[in-house]
């Protein structure tokens, strides 16, 4: 069952519902702005689906979720499961974009599928709470494709008997994905994705009297992280923490920056409309019917009634999510440890590059994270237990040590037994990953890494 088509004259909502009437077996790929949906399908339900961008920390995000109420759902299960499961960046690109590769998906169970069989299998998560977990991903995955307005898509056969945990019912599904959109599309044009990364104004820093109804445990977080991964940090519903943030938003306290890579490819909740872009659309269409050219002008005055009529009903929307409320007793419900969220990270990085150091500084201190560099690995265990990090970076590949021994050693201290341990490898190095298990590594960065890479691990180790 191999069909391929584009988006030109077929929404994205259609084909999901057109599908969902199908008996098959099947995989929809959906390709656009380089970015891959992938969407299994079994007797006209939805078994997963997910993106190319991110998957793991997708997952990681609502395993994080899930954590408060699965208390054995521990971090350093999670840190297992990424060392165990999560493809090399070069793997992955090639397991979502290599159409003509006989490993391409539609033989292959998404990794992230596969960890989530492990966790079931290990008896970390029960088949219910599994079922909990894929239907929370897919939301966000069916969010996005939702969003599609151009691109390419192919029906495939799913992965050879790939284990099915639970069906989900698609018109449901599209109902509450829908519902979604609508509260993010109801802070627009302000906020156009759920990756814009929140800053405090310089002059808000210094005053934090301009934000008298932000509890701490927000403002110490708004400092590189997505407006996705701050509701996360906090444990809170994401619309919650957009209705406390907008009308800061709205004076200038906070300022709103784009999404870092790669999340930048993801589809925007809101586009700027451009006045009669209906004449454009119809331009590119394949087939034009000569006579909604001709009459024109009277489509244009229903295109503008039928925008007035969106504007206003966004504004009553908006108007019932910022109503006034109690900001305080909505923020109780999160559950972050207060002792330590108030605290400045301290991380420390042992590399025997000078460069590479001052480059972990400038990212990292942009951030407010206290950054401690060790050029000399020799004297690195000695630093280490003087400055007592709460994350260290490891390169691998320093002359005179083995990397992998000292992080051997410096786990074995009674004081390092939680810390986070990041190795750090240059871009054609390789990565043992059951001998960095076996030392008690907690993750690995591959050289070059951007600052987003870097704010994801303080992500998965430090929030």
């Amino acid at each position: 069952m191999n069909n391929y088509g584009t988006f030109t004259n077929l929404h994205p909502l259609s084909l999901l519902r057109q599908l969902s009437n199908c008996s098959d077996s099947t995989c929809l790929q959906a390709l656009s702005n380089s970015v891959t949906w992938s969407i299994f399908i079994d007797q006209g339900k939805i078994t997963f689906a997910t993106h190319s961008i991110e998957p793991f920390d997708r997952l990681e995000r609502h395993l994080r979720r899930l954590s408060h109420r699965i208390p054995t759902l521990t971090s350093e299960i999670r840190v297992q499961l990424r060392l165990l499961f999560e493809p090399d960046s070069y793997n992955q690109s090639i397991e979502y974009h290599s159409s003509n590769s006989e490993e391409s998906i539609s033989h292959q169970r998404p990794a992230e599928y596969q960890a989530i069989c492990w966790l079931v299998s290990q008896k970390h998560l029960n088949p219910t709470q599994a079922a909990v977990l894929i239907q929370e991903l897919a939301k966000e995955v069916i969010e996005s494709f939702l969003l599609i307005k151009q691109g390419n898509y192919e029906l495939k056969e799913n992965p050879e008997r790939m284990p099915i945990i639970c069906r989900l019912d698609v018109g449901k599904l599209i109902e509450r994905c829908q519902g979604r959109l609508q509260d993010w599309q109801s802070f627009a044009p302000h906020i156009s994705s759920p990756y814009q990364r929140p800053y405090l104004r310089v002059k808000t820093l210094s005053s934090q009297t301009n934000l008298p109804e932000i509890q701490q445990n927000i403002t110490e977080w708004i400092k590189g992280f997505s407006l996705r991964h701050l509701a996360v940090i906090i444990n809170q519903d994401e619309i919650h923490v957009l209705k406390t943030l907008y009308p800061y938003i709205l004076n200038g306290s906070i300022l709103l920056h784009e999404p870092d890579p790669p999340f930048d490819k993801l589809p925007k909740t809101f586009e700027q409309v451009i006045e009669n872009n209906h004449i454009n659309t119809l331009k590119n269409k394949e087939l034009i019917d000569i006579s909604s050219i001709e009459n024109s002008n009277t489509k244009s005055q229903t295109n503008s009634q039928q925008l007035a009529q969106i504007t206003q009903a966004r504004r009553k929307k908006l108007q019932e999510l910022t109503s006034p409320i109690n900001v305080n007793s909505t923020l109780k419900q999160a559950t972050p440890a207060p002792a330590n969220i108030r605290k400045k990270y301290k991380i420390v990085s042992i590399d025997d590059s000078p460069t590479f150091l001052k480059e972990i500084s400038r990212f990292l201190e942009e951030e407010n994270f206290s950054v401690v560099t060790i050029s000399d690995p020799l004297k690195a265990v000695m630093a280490v237990i003087r400055h007592k990090p709460d994350l260290i970076l490891l390169d691998l590949n320093m002359e005179g040590i083995d990397g992998y021994e000292l992080c051997r050693i410096i786990r074995n201290n009674s004081m390092f037994k939680e810390t986070p341990i990041v190795m750090v490898t240059g871009s054609k190095g390789i990565i043992d990953k059951v001998r960095a298990r076996f030392v008690g590594a907690s993750g690995y960065l591959t050289k070059p890494f951007t600052r987003a890479d870097l704010l994801k691990m303080v992500f998965m180790h430090l929030t």
